[in-house]
């Protein structure tokens, strides 16, 4: 565990360094992303223009859980999404096979080969939205809701990556499998609605067997609504997460086994 914890801490510095390298462009991406969370934003403030609620969510309820949603995309961003969007190619250049002969896990060197750390200032932004709607809401949540909405944000994230991973894993089988990646990715953002706008056919689908809907939404009940049965919540959470990455897991080695270099 040191020893991956160390090499973790190297790819972190070396990330920086890369980073600050090209100033510009890690300004302007974040800058980018700033432009487009703040359409969000304005977006949600249109529809309140004409409704009081959305369902059982209010109009601070929904900024909130658009902050969560900022929050969790951002931290999956900064710390997987680059790594994991780059599988395919690596799998059709053959340059997989020098990640492959390390001596470390084969899955922890394809998730930690590289990040975006100006999705981490980015990710600070929906946490200060989350603090502006609470006080917007006159909420003062107990240490007990805080905690449950960090280990959630975790277990959000943890899902992202999960099911990401297995979508790039197909790249094993298919020449390009860059489409389903980033068309999971523009999908997730179906997370950042409140649950009680989908259909509940599809509240099941995508809460329990693909469970994106919950990733942002039970974070913020867990938040806001600490009376809605908060540990059924977090269960909820904490198996579909569970399930998602021990799924993934299991998947990726079945791909291993089935990679043939593309220089043999």
């Amino acid at each position: 565990m040191r020893r991956y914890l160390e090499i973790y801490s190297i790819m972190l510095r070396n990330s920086l360094i890369r980073e600050l390298s090209f100033k510009a462009n890690f300004i302007l991406w974040m800058v980018v992303e700033v432009l487009w969370f703040c359409g969000q934003i304005v977006f949600f403030s249109i529809i309140f223009g004409q409704v009081d609620r959305i369902g059982d969510w209010t109009k601070w309820e929904v900024v909130l859980l658009v902050g969560t949603h900022q929050m969790i995309a951002q931290l999956f961003q900064a710390f997987f999404f680059v790594n994991v969007a780059n599988l395919p190619e690596l799998v059709r250049t053959g340059k997989l096979d020098s990640l492959l002969v390390l001596p470390i896990d084969s899955q922890f060197a394809i998730s930690t080969k590289q990040f975006g750390l100006d999705s981490v200032i980015n990710a600070g932004l929906g946490g200060v939205v989350v603090c502006f709607s609470l006080a917007q809401l006159g909420l003062v949540p107990s240490a007990m809701s805080i905690l449950l909405y960090l280990a959630a944000l975790v277990f959000g994230v943890a899902v992202h990556y999960s099911i990401m991973l297995s979508l790039a894993a197909v790249s094993f089988w298919i020449v390009r499998a860059q489409g389903l990646v980033y068309g999971y990715f523009n999908f997730l953002n179906i997370a950042r609605y409140p649950d009680v706008i989908y259909p509940r056919v599809f509240r099941f689908v995508f809460g329990w067997i693909i469970p994106v809907v919950i990733i942002a939404n039970i974070p913020a009940r867990i938040l806001i609504k600490p009376l809605g049965q908060p540990a059924w919540l977090m269960f909820h959470l904490i198996a579909a997460s569970t399930i998602a990455f021990w799924l993934s897991r299991v998947f990726w080695r079945f791909a291993l086994r089935h990679y043939s270099s593309a220089s043999s």
